[in-house]
């Protein structure tokens, strides 16, 4: 599997991002594709500890359950997405992507930009889950996208 670390790999995927444009339309799900970049974006601001998650016990033991199976296999489409990730708005495309690109390629600097291990979600964490976690994540939506 590709790596969020790896340069070349994290290369990619920021050039799958700047094929977005405004005009994108999603092959399934109701996200436009500014709101799909401001999703992306939160998602990994819970890695670099910058965006917080509430989560009640059931959905503590719920994440913790579907972790190996999630983290392994493909991200169905219309997944469920804390409300946190949600965003219902409309956003400066520009800015969206912008800030989609940059976060990602935080982590071609490496592990120590994952400043969260005990996710509210998903439990203990690695340095290897979060790369499954964010490759899959972002590689879904640029799929969703088209690109």
């Amino acid at each position: 599997m590709s790596s969020i670390y790896n340069n070349a790999d994290n290369e990619t995927i920021i050039a799958r991002i700047n094929l977005l444009s405004n005009e994108s339309k999603p092959l399934w799900g109701k996200m436009k594709v500014d709101q799909m970049c401001k999703h992306c974006n939160a998602t990994m601001q819970v890695a670099f500890g910058k965006q917080t998650l509430k989560m009640n016990f059931l959905m503590r033991l719920l994440g913790r359950m579907l972790k190996n199976k999630a983290f392994n296999t493909d991200f169905g489409k219309s997944s469920p997405t804390a409300k946190e990730f949600k965003f219902e708005g409309s956003y400066d495309f520009e800015s969206s992507r912008k800030e989609f690109a940059e976060s990602f390629s935080q982590f071609a600097k490496g592990t120590q930009v994952i400043k969260l291990m005990d996710h509210p979600f998903w439990g203990k964490m690695t340095y290897e889950d979060w790369d499954k976690l964010m490759w899959r994540h972002t590689d879904h939506h640029l799929r969703q996208f088209g690109v």
